[in-house]
C-alpha cells in the first residue's frame, strides 16, 4: 500500500518492478494462448487509463511484453481483437472491464499481480462495488498493490478487504501539496472574475494554463467567453465524448489550445509534462480537491504557480483549504480588480423614524419577530446565466405601473396589522 502526493511517480513507482518481474518469463510466441492476461491495472478515468497504458508501453518497448487499454466511451470491437490477439498487461476502467467479463472477451484467471491505482479517487467516483466484484473474478495467488495520494480511514479500511499484511509506504505527509508549487489568491468580485482571467492570460503571458471549474454547463460556457475574448480555449469534462477530451487534452499538451477549462474530472491523474499554470476559477468544494488540482503542475521536478481567483462567498471555502494544507496562502490584489474589503459590502443600518410608511413597519415588524429567517440572498452566479459584453448597462428598473399593484396590497396589509395594535392611552 503505497501513498505519496500527486506527481512524485507512483505510475513509475509499480509500473518498473511489475514489467522486471513478468519479463522474467516473457514469451516471444506469436499465438495469442501464449499470451495471457498476468497483470491488470484498474484507473479510475478514460483519460488516467490511457495515460498508465502509455507509461506501461513505453517501458516494455523491448521486453516483449503486450499492453492495452480498455475504458468506456468507445467501442468495444478495436478493443476486443487486441484482447484475442494477447496481453499480458491489462489496464482498464472497473465499468469497461466488466463489460469485457460479460461478453466473455477477456479472461482473468490468469492474472499474478493486481494494482488499484487511485484507490482515494475510486472510493469518491462510487466504484467500490465494481472493484470487489472484479477482485472476485481473480485468482487467491496473487500479489495486490494499491497506490493512493491520500491514505485515508477509508482507504485503509478497503485495503484490508483484499490486502493481506501489506508493507504500508507513505512518502509526504497527509494533505501535502507540491513544494515547488506557489500558491497566490487574487480577491476579485464574482462578476469580474473572467474579466481577470483574461487579463491575467493576456498581461502576464500566460501561454499554458489549466482552469477548474465546477460544473459542466460553466466550463463550455467559460471556453466559447474566452475565445470570443480572443484567447484560445477548449473544454473537458464528462459529457464530451472520449475522442473529444482526448483531442481537447492533446491540443492542450501540443501548444495549439492556451487554455483548457476542467471539471473535476482532470484533477487527478493526468500528468501534462511541465504544466507552468493551475488556476481554480471556482475554489472546489473539498480540500482534498485542491490538493489534487494544483498537483497538475510543479510534477517531476518542475516549478509551478497555482492561482484561485476568490471572491466574498467562498472565504470560507478559502480557510478550511489553509487549514488542511497548514499553509496561509498570500493574497495579491490586481490593481483595477481588487475591493476594498474581503467581506462583502453591506449598507449601514437606516435609523427608523416615525414618518416611516405602513410598508416600512411591517418590514421591521417583521426582522424583530423572534426566529424570523433572513431574507435569501441571490447566490446566481451572472458569469455562467449570460454572455460577457463589456459595457452592457444594468437592465432598466421596472416601471412605475409593474410596481403600483405589488404596493397597493402590501399597504392595505400594513393598514389591517395597524387595526390590531392597541394605541397608547393619552
Amino acid at each position: 500500500m503505497g501513498g505519496a502526493q500527486t506527481g512524485t511517480g507512483k505510475t513509475a513507482g509499480f509500473t518498473l518492478p511489475l514489467l522486471q518481474r513478468l519479463a522474467e518469463h516473457a514469451n516471444t510466441s506469436v499465438s495469442p494462448a501464449r499470451h495471457p492476461v498476468r497483470a491488470l491495472i484498474l484507473a479510475p478515468t478514460r483519460e488516467l487509463a490511457a495515460q498508465v497504458e502509455e507509461s506501461v508501453r513505453g517501458y516494455a518497448k523491448y521486453i516483449g511484453l503486450r499492453s492495452t487499454v480498455v475504458f468506456g466511451g468507445i467501442p468495444m470491437e478495436p478493443q476486443t481483437d487486441q484482447l484475442r490477439r494477447g496481453v499480458e498487461i491489462l489496464v482498464a476502467t472497473p465499468g469497461r472491464l466488466l463489460d469485457h467479463v460479460q461478453q466473455k472477451t477477456v479472461n482473468l484467471g490468469q492474472v499474478e499481480i493486481f494494482v488499484l491505482d487511485e484507490a482515494d479517487r475510486m472510493l469518491d467516483m462510487g466504484f467500490i462495488p465494481d472493484v470487489r466484484r472484479i477482485i472476485a473474478l481473480l485468482t487467491a495467488r496473487k500479489q495486490n498493490l494499491l497506490f493512493s495520494a491520500t491514505l485515508s480511514d477509508e482507504i485503509r479500511r478497503l485495503a484490508k478487504s483484499f490486502l493481506r499484511d501489506p508493507v504500508v509506504v507513505q512518502v509526504a505527509p497527509k494533505h501535502a501539496t507540491a513544494e515547488l508549487v506557489a500558491h497566490v489568491v487574487h480577491p476579485v468580485r464574482r462578476e469580474r472574475k473572467r474579466e481577470l482571467l483574461v487579463h491575467l492570460i493576456k498581461t502576464r503571458r500566460m501561454s499554458q494554463v489549466l482552469v477548474f471549474v465546477a460544473t459542466r454547463i460553466g466550463a463550455n460556457r467559460l471556453a466559447y467567453q474566452l475565445n470570443r475574448e480572443g484567447v484560445h480555449a477548449a473544454a473537458i469534462h464528462g459529457d464530451r465524448t472520449q475522442g473529444e477530451r482526448m483531442q481537447a487534452l492533446d491540443d492542450f499538451k501540443l501548444g495549439k489550445v492556451g487554455v483548457l477549462v476542467a471539471t473535476d474530472v482532470a484533477a487527478r491523474g493526468l500528468d501534462i509534462e511541465e504544466l507552468p499554470f493551475v488556476l481554480n476559477f471556482e475554489l472546489p468544494n473539498s480540500p482534498d480537491d485542491y490538493v489534487h488540482r494544483i498537483g497538475r503542475t510543479g510534477r517531476a521536478g518542475s516549478t509551478g504557480t497555482a492561482v484561485s481567483l476568490v471572491c466574498p462567498d467562498e472565504h470560507e471555502r478559502l480557510a478550511e483549504i489553509e487549514r488542511t494544507i497548514r499553509l496561509r496562502i498570500p493574497r495579491e490584489v490586481v490593481s483595477g480588480f481588487g475591493h476594498a474589503s474581503e467581506a462583502p459590502l453591506m449598507e449601514p443600518p437606516r435609523k427608523e423614524s416615525r414618518r416611516d410608511s405602513g410598508e416600512d413597519r411591517l418590514t421591521h415588524a417583521r426582522k424583530r419577530e423572534p426566529g424570523a429567517r433572513p431574507a435569501a440572498v441571490s447566490q446566481t452566479d451572472p458569469i455562467f446565466t449570460r454572455p460577457y459584453e463589456p459595457g452592457t448597462a444594468p437592465p432598466a428598473p421596472q416601471s412605475a405601473r409593474a410596481t403600483a399593484a405589488p404596493k397597493k396590497r402590501e399597504r392595505q396589509v400594513a393598514a389591517l396589522l395597524g387595526g390590531f395594535v392597541r394605541k397608547p392611552a393619552s
